[in-house]
């Protein structure tokens, strides 16, 4: 998009205005508004069958939501590969979905999933525990086939 601006000899572009060769340093006005409408999030919906949270689970994160001020939130996990066993989970409190993922409502909670993470945590249980020292979140997953000892990481 090109316009002339207003007062000034010379063309400048919506994105990069240049200043006015009659008036030094100033740019010329009014300079257009380049915000663009955001695009719609395309996202599919799923059920437990994918991703369960239990009751302990949804509280803590309903807890974690409402403290960092996204009661209308998700709790977002993925597989990424790392660990001694090659894969582990990587969990996120986000404001929604993103595009090509796939929500969950569990327990009063929205978990987002993308699909390649989805393959490796289908039929997946996530809990938690307050204990001392094997306390926080667990996954239960029946598509691992080794873990290692310190419970960190799978393989499947």
């Amino acid at each position: 998009m090109t316009r002339r601006a207003r007062g000034c000899g010379t063309v400048a572009t919506a994105f990069f205005p240049e200043p006015c060769r009659e008036s030094p340093g100033k740019l010329p006005s009014p300079v257009p508004d380049i915000s663009a409408p955001a695009a719609a999030i395309n996202y599919k919906i799923g059920n437990e069958r994918l991703i369960k949270i239990t009751e302990n689970a949804s509280r803590k994160l309903n807890s974690l939501l409402e403290k960092q001020g996204r009661a209308n939130g998700a709790l977002r996990v993925a597989v990424i590969g790392g660990g001694c066993s090659g894969l582990q989970y990587k969990m996120d409190l986000v404001d929604g979905p993103a595009n090509r993922d796939i929500l969950v409502q569990s327990s009063n909670v929205r978990v987002v999933v993308d699909p390649k993470s989805a393959l490796f945590v289908s039929g997946s249980l996530l809990d938690y525990s307050d204990d001392l020292q094997k306390g926080g979140f667990k996954v239960t997953n029946p598509n691992a086939v080794a873990h290692c000892s310190c419970g960190e990481s799978f393989a499947a």
